[in-house]
């Protein structure tokens, strides 16, 4: 079994959304209501709001990568939604995914997602050029990798690529958590990798060690915990994958709870409905 199967390609799109600006810089600066609204619109599958908020953003704030980032995941996740790759039949059912045929990409979705990574990858680096340490730019850029990571994996099918950039990612999360713990959107990345890559046969495990990649299950799962209790736009997406970490451990009365917290949070979010009507 080749590295770059379900948890591989799973770790690219449970990393999509890994890491963004903490809510207290949002608290203090008013006008990020907008990422609040265009994050809560993109978790909700509103798919043509949440580009209108991230807009607003990137006009109020034209030097922050995070704008063009943001608007970068709308249109990933727009076509993981047309195309259905979000059903969880995928990511707990190792089989589906790993026979799964490589999905007809839409060209113009391709070329505006191309253009806002672009664009935020041009702020990113003059960001970084003023300030090595400035935290937003690298975050932006861990959210660049992810998307590259979900791109590949799940929509080109090259898993291994995938993988590299969530290594990047997971990295870079690493490094900001190191100087400020509290950043709790970006134990995500960590989690993620952890989990899914511990779930991968004992030898695929060691390999993936060797090559610098983190296995461990129970420290994935606690990681997860912190964002789903203490992180702000990345919380609903880590108790969505705490839901399916539960599904694989044929937890259904934890996936119930958690997805329907979820459902009521995002009524527009069919995904949810469709998995909480399975369980019952």
């Amino acid at each position: 079994m080749k590295p770059g199967s379900l948890r591989a390609a799973g770790l690219g799109l449970l990393a999509a959304l890994a890491l963004f600006t903490p809510f207290r810089a949002a608290a203090a600066d008013p006008p990020a209501s907008w990422l609040d609204r265009g994050y809560h619109d993109l978790y909700d599958l509103e798919f043509n709001q949440a580009h209108r908020a991230f807009q607003q953003w990137e006009q109020l704030r034209p030097e922050d990568p995070l704008g063009p980032a943001s608007d970068a995941a709308a249109y990933l996740f727009s076509e993981f939604d047309r195309l259905h790759i979000l059903e969880s039949e995928l990511f707990v059912d190792d089989a589906a995914f790993e026979h799964r045929s490589r999905p007809a990409a839409d060209p113009l979705a391709k070329r505006s997602f191309d253009a806002q990574i672009a664009k935020a990858g041009g702020l990113i680096d003059a960001a970084l050029a003023r300030n090595p340490d400035d935290f937003n730019a690298l975050f932006s850029q861990v959210l660049v990798f992810g998307l590259q990571c979900d791109y590949q994996a799940l929509i080109e099918k090259h898993d291994l690529r995938a993988l590299s950039y969530a290594k990047q990612g997971r990295i870079l999360a690493q490094k900001l958590l190191s100087r400020d713990p509290a950043y709790y959107d970006a134990y995500l990345a960590i989690g993620v990798e952890n989990y899914l890559l511990s779930l991968k046969p004992a030898p695929v495990r060691w390999v993936l060690k060797i090559a610098g990649a983190e296995t461990d299950k129970e420290t994935g799962l606690a990681k997860l915990r912190l964002t789903a209790e203490k992180g702000h736009y990345m919380q609903p997406y880590a108790r969505l994958l705490l839901a399916v970490a539960a599904l694989r451990d044929h937890n259904q009365e934890q996936a119930r709870a958690l997805l329907e917290g979820l459902a009521r949070e995002f009524p527009h979010n069919h995904l949810y409905w469709q998995e909480l009507a399975k369980l019952r």
